[in-house]
């Protein structure tokens, strides 16, 4: 596992009515509230590779599934040069911290639209952006996007 990176499985609370799950709780120990944002992707559609320099970032798929490839590529860290790849989604009810310095992408792998929300310890500054972004085929790190069925 990625140095910072944590996983944690999400509660299903399951009734008659349908389900609940808690994302995000201040009890939980996560980084301080910055902002919370609604991503989607289409079926097939990667959204790779990015990071910050400063921001936490905290990911969970609500609706759909997606694969998220990490990379370390952090200076001094220990684990520098890992890559660590997760499923998320309703069948996988998980909920991933991103350390800044860690890059990072989204594919979705299912039949519908993905849905990520994603818990952020910082505001978008659109002034300060606080990002950097790779082209998901071209780039240094050696994670394969495409379907392994095959």
């Amino acid at each position: 596992m990625i140095e910072g990176v944590a996983v944690d499985p999400l509660e299903v609370k399951v009734d008659e009515r349908g389900r609940v799950v808690p994302l995000f709780r201040a009890d939980e120990g996560l980084p301080a509230f910055g902002q919370i944002h609604l991503t989607t992707l289409h079926p097939g559609v990667v959204k790779a590779w990015h990071r910050h320099r400063r921001t936490t970032d905290v990911v969970a798929c609500v609706a759909g599934t997606v694969r998220v490839g990490l990379s370390d590529d952090r200076e001094g860290s220990a684990t520098r040069g890992e890559l660590n790849e997760f499923f998320l989604g309703v069948h996988a009810p998980w909920r991933i911290r991103i350390p800044p310095g860690v890059w990072f992408g989204l594919k979705a792998v299912g039949a519908g639209e993905a849905l990520v929300v994603v818990y952020a310890d910082r505001p978008y500054d659109p002034r300060d952006p606080d990002e950097e972004r790779w082209d998901p085929e071209v780039n240094e790190i050696p994670f394969d996007w495409h379907r392994r069925d095959r």
